[in-house]
């Protein structure tokens, strides 16, 4: 006998039609863009002053600006105030759909995207393409030079060991994502099943903790990734 897993993605139309993991994908876009016009209606409805001056109260305006203001620090820290805002638009994204894919699988009726290959392989390949789509527009051709290494005459031994290098890239992005979000799901619906009285609490927060570790770890990576094809230093 099947066991069959209930999701909130298989209840809509249309979405029950597709493999869980695209489904759920697809729901957690669907309330990431939902809350974001939520938020920014003020934004979009109130005059200057009323935008730039905080809500007294909790709010998803003031959740949403929070989480922004982290990221664009953390993009500026690591890449560059200058070019913080020009990055915003992947590692922002990233972060927003990789966090609320990792946390959807504390909500009962939610399955975590990232608990599939396929997804967190779909994100680490957008990253891979992305890294080569800026070095070239950053260097031109001479972005390949990266891959000849230090001299011509080394380059038949370096670009092998160049393209592997980068090609391990998505490989490790996706493995690590998957096996971290899988391992922690799979281990709360265990001992949810052994002691369902006690352990859910401690699990939850063991389970927040992860999905922030591993959001944070995916996109710090993507951002080394980017500088590295941008740099001029090489």
């Amino acid at each position: 006998m099947h066991h069959v897993t209930i999701t909130f993605a298989g209840l809509i139309p249309g979405l029950n039609k597709l493999p869980v993991h695209i489904g759920n994908a697809i729901l957690i876009a669907l309330i990431i863009i939902v809350m974001v016009l939520v938020g920014t209606a003020r934004i979009r409805k109130g005059n200057v002053e009323d935008v730039l001056v905080p809500e007294g109260k909790f709010s998803l305006q003031n959740l949403l600006e929070t989480m922004v203001e982290m990221i664009l620090k953390l993009i500026s820290d690591t890449m560059g105030a200058e070019i913080a805002r020009d990055y915003m638009f992947i590692i922002g994204g990233s972060a927003f759909f990789i966090l609320f894919s990792n946390v959807s699988g504390l909500v009962p009726g939610f399955v975590p995207p990232t608990d599939n290959l396929n997804t967190t392989a779909a994100c680490a390949l957008t990253v891979f393409f992305l890294t080569h789509y800026f070095g070239w527009k950053e260097h031109g051709v001479k972005y390949l030079r990266q891959f000849t290494g230090p001299f011509l005459w080394l380059s038949p031994l370096m670009i092998p060991i160049e393209i592997i290098g980068h090609l391990a890239r998505p490989m490790s992005l996706s493995l690590r994502l998957f096996g971290n979000i899988m391992g922690d799901h799979l281990v709360a619906a265990i001992f949810f099943m052994l002691a369902p009285l006690f352990v859910p609490v401690p699990l939850a927060f063991l389970g927040l903790f992860v999905a922030f570790v591993q959001t944070f770890v995916f996109i710090l990576l993507s951002m080394a990734y980017f500088s590295g094809a941008i740099s001029h230093d090489h």
